[in-house]
C-alpha cells in the first residue's frame, strides 16, 4: 500500500464497529472497491495490516488505495443490499460484476384502473407488477406479443377510465378484436382486471393453473349457449398450451426454484439461471460476469447472486445453487425479507436435484465455450485489421492505439466535437471525450477540428500520458491540414494522423497533395469506416443531447410559476416538453405544486 495519509490513518482509528459498506478510492479519487462488513472496524483494519497481503489481488488492490468512504447501516442484511446497488453504480475495477453495461428489459403492468403491459428497462418503486430480467429479448417480444393480443390488452397510453365530462374514439385495435373497447365503456373494470390477471398468471409460471380456470370458464360459456365466447376461451387454452408444450422439461413436482450455476476460465465467466414454475421449466437467463483471475469461483458465485436477486421482482421458493457459500444463512435472511416469505438456498449433492444442477452448469459451460471462441476470432480478425492498416498507410508500427475526431453542428449553435478511443482495434468506451466548441465559430468546421484536437492533446501533455499510434480525423485535407498544425504547435509533430472523407471513402495523408482509396473489401478501411462512424455517433448523441437541453430550458423556464423543481417534476412524469404539451390540465394537476391555473399557465405556453 502507498503510504497512509493522516487523513486515512484519522479515518481507520475512527471505524466504527456497526454493519456497513467502505469503498476504497485511489489517488484519482475513483472507487475502485466495494465491500460489505459485519463489523466495520475488523473488516478495514485487515487490509491495512502491516503483515502484507498472501492474496496478489489484495495486495494489488492496496497498493492503490489513497482513502476510504463508509457508508453504516442498521444491519448485515441492509449492508448486503447496499453494496449490490454501489457495486451495479459504480462498476468498480476490483468487484465481480455483470459485464453488459446495459439494462436488461422487463415486462411492467401497470397500477391503474385499467393496466397497461409495457416493456422497460428498469424497475421503479411505482407499485406497478414486473417479470423479468430477460436476457433473451427476442424471446420476451413474442411472449409479450402474444398475451397482449390473446388477452386484448390495450396498448394506448389514454387515461382510463376518461377525466369527467371527457369520452373517448374506439381505435383500431378494437376494430380488428385486439382490444375490448374500455376507453369508451364496451369493457368493464372486472372484465379487463381478469384479462390482465391471466397475463399476470402467465408470465409467473402460473400457465396450469389458467388453462383449468379458462377450461372452466369455457364450459361455463358453452352451457350457457354463448359459443362465440366459448371458442375465444378455447383458443385462448389452445395457445397456451401450446406455449407449455413448447416448456417440455416438467420435474414432477409442483414447485417454483431457480437452479443458479457458474462457468468460468480466467477472467471470463458465465453465470445461468433456470427457472422452474408450478414445476414446468419455463426459461433461462444466463449472464455474462467479469472478474479477476484470483477471485474464486465461491466469490464469482455469491457476488451474482447478489446482483442478480437484487433487481428480481418474482422470488422463487427454493434456489439451488452449483457450490456451498459462506454466507448463505444470510443470503436467506435477505431473501426472506425481500419475498415476505421463505426462500431456501441449498446445494443438491445427489438425486433429481442433482441432475437439474448439472443440466445448469453444462449450459454455463456451453455459453462460456462459445463466448472464448466469439473472443478469439474477434482478436484474430482485429489483430489482421490493424496490421493491415499499417501496411496500407505504410506507417513505421501498428496502430494498436488510434482516436478519432467528429464534428457536430446544426446552424451557428450548440456546436460540439467528439474523440473516441479504440485499442487493438475494439472500442474503449472510458477513454471517450465529448467537448462543447468555445466561442462563437460559425460554420468554421476547419477551426473547430483544430480546437478540438488541441484540447485534447494538451490534456495528454498535461497528464503525461502516452500519445494514440494514429489519429483518423472525419473529413478532407482542410481537416487534416488544420489539426496537424494545432499539433505541430503543441511539440506533437511526428504524430501519426489521416483523414477519412466520407463521401468516397478518401484517405487523405500529411505532405500527399492526393487522396489514396483503399480496397473497399479491405480489413483495413473497415476498422477506419468502423471508428469514423463511432466517432460520429459520438458527436450527434452528444450534440443532441446539448440541443434538448437547451430546448427544454427555453421552453419551460419561461413559464411563470415553472422554477427547477416543478420543470423536474414534469420532465420526470411526462419524459419530453412534447408530452408536457400534450397532457390535459387533469393530468398535469396530479404533480405536486401545480394547479389548474398553473397547468392553464403550461398548456397555453407551450401551445405557442
Amino acid at each position: 500500500m502507498r503510504r497512509m495519509s493522516s487523513e486515512l490513518g484519522l479515518k481507520l482509528k475512527n471505524l466504527p464497529t456497526s454493519p456497513g459498506v467502505y469503498l476504497f478510492k485511489n489517488a484519482q479519487g475513483k472507487v475502485i472497491y466495494i465491500g460489505k462488513a459485519k463489523n466495520l472496524r475488523n473488516r478495514v483494519r485487515t487490509y491495512f495490516q502491516r503483515s502484507g497481503h498472501a492474496d496478489p489481488k489484495t495486495a494489488r488492490l492496496m497498493s492503490q488505495v489513497v482513502d476510504l468512504d463508509l457508508l453504516v447501516t442498521d444491519s448485515e442484511i441492509e449492508s448486503l443490499i447496499l453494496e449490490a446497488n454501489l457495486v451495479h453504480e459504480y462498476k468498480p475495477r476490483y468487484n465481480v460484476r455483470l459485464k453488459d453495461d446495459k439494462h436488461y428489459p422487463y415486462i411492467k403492468i401497470t397500477n391503474e384502473p385499467f393496466p397497461r403491459v409495457l416493456i422497460v428497462r428498469r424497475m421503479e418503486k411505482d407499485s406497478a407488477d414486473y417479470f423479468g430480467p430477460y436476457t433473451v429479448a427476442r424471446g420476451m417480444r413474442r411472449t409479450y406479443e402474444l398475451l397482449t393480443r390473446l388477452f386484448k390488452i390495450r396498448t394506448c397510453n389514454l387515461v382510463l377510465p376518461p377525466p369527467k365530462g371527457k369520452t373517448y374514439e374506439v381505435c383500431l385495435d378494437y376494430r380488428i378484436n385486439r382490444c375490448g373497447g374500455p376507453c369508451a365503456g364496451l369493457q368493464s373494470q372486472e372484465e379487463y382486471a381478469e384479462s390482465v390477471k391471466s397475463v399476470t398468471m402467465v408470465l409467473s409460471g402460473r400457465s396450469k393453473e389458467l388453462v383449468s380456470r379458462l377450461t372452466e370458464r369455457m364450459h361455463a360459456a358453452s352451457k350457457a349457449m354463448n359459443f362465440e365466447q366459448a371458442a375465444e376461451i378455447r383458443d385462448q387454452v389452445e395457445a397456451i398450451r401450446s406455449v407449455i408444450a413448447r416448456q417440455h422439461v416438467d420435474i414432477g413436482e409442483i414447485v417454483d426454484r431457480d437452479i443458479v450455476s457458474i462457468a468460468r476460465e480466467d477472467k471470463d465467466a458465465v453465470a445461468v439461471v433456470m427457472q422452474i414454475r408450478e414445476g414446468v421449466l419455463i426459461g433461462r437467463q444466463d449472464f455474462r460476469l467479469t472478474a479477476l483471475s484470483e477471485d474464486s469461483d465461491e466469490t464469482i458465485l455469491e457476488t451474482f447472486f447478489t446482483q442478480y436477486y437484487n433487481h428480481q421482482p418474482n422470488l422463487p421458493d427454493e434456489i439451488c445453487i452449483s457450490r456451498e457459500l459462506p454466507q448463505v444463512r444470510l443470503l436467506q435472511r435477505w431473501l426472506r425479507k425481500l419475498k415476505g416469505a421463505k426462500v431456501t438456498i441449498f446445494t443438491p449433492k445427489i438425486g433429481a436435484k442433482q441432475k437439474l444442477v448439472d443440466l445448469a452448469a453444462r449450459n454455463a459451460r456451453l455459453l462460456l465455450d462459445e463466448l472464448l471462441i466469439q473472443k478469439r476470432q474477434q482478436s484474430e480478425r482485429t489483430s489482421k485489421m490493424v496490421t493491415t492498416l499499417q501496411e496500407e498507410l505504410g506507417l513505421s508500427s501498428a496502430p494498436r492505439t488510434m482516436v478519432c475526431f467528429d464534428i457536430s453542428n446544426i446552424g451557428e449553435t450548440d456546436a460540439v466535437g467528439s474523440c473516441v478511443y479504440f485499442d487493438n482495434g475494439q472500442p474503449k468506451k472510458n477513454q471517450y471525450r465529448h467537448f462543447r466548441i468555445k466561442g462563437r465559430v460559425g460554420q468554421d468546421d476547419y477551426r473547430m477540428m483544430r480546437e478540438v484536437v488541441g484540447r485534447y492533446f494538451h490534456r495528454l501533455r498535461k497528464e503525461d500520458r502516452d500519445p494514440p499510434n494514429l489519429v483518423v480525423l472525419d473529413g478532407g485535407k482542410g481537416q487534416l491540414s488544420s489539426a496537424l498544425a494545432e499539433l505541430n504547435s503543441l511539440g506533437f509533430a511526428s504524430q501519426p494522423a489521416i483523414a477519412l472523407a466520407k463521401r468516397l471513402e478518401e484517405v487523405f495523408l500529411p505532405g500527399r497533395p492526393d487522396a489514396m482509396t483503399i480496397s473497399r473489401s479491405s480489413p483495413a478501411l473497415m476498422l477506419l469506416k468502423r471508428i469514423r462512424d463511432e466517432a460520429h455517433r459520438f458527436a450527434i448523441t452528444y450534440g443532441r443531447k446539448v440541443r434538448q437541453k437547451r430546448m427544454i430550458k427555453s421552453a419551460l423556464d419561461d413559464i411563470p410559476g415553472i422554477g427547477p423543481a416543478r420543470r423536474t417534476a414534469l420532465l420526470n412524469k411526462f419524459g419530453s416538453v412534447a408530452r408536457i404539451r400534450k397532457a390535459s390540465v387533469e393530468e398535469l394537476t396530479e404533480i405536486k405544486g401545480i394547479t389548474k391555473k398553473m397547468a392553464g399557465r403550461v398548456i397555453k405556453s407551450l401551445a405557442k
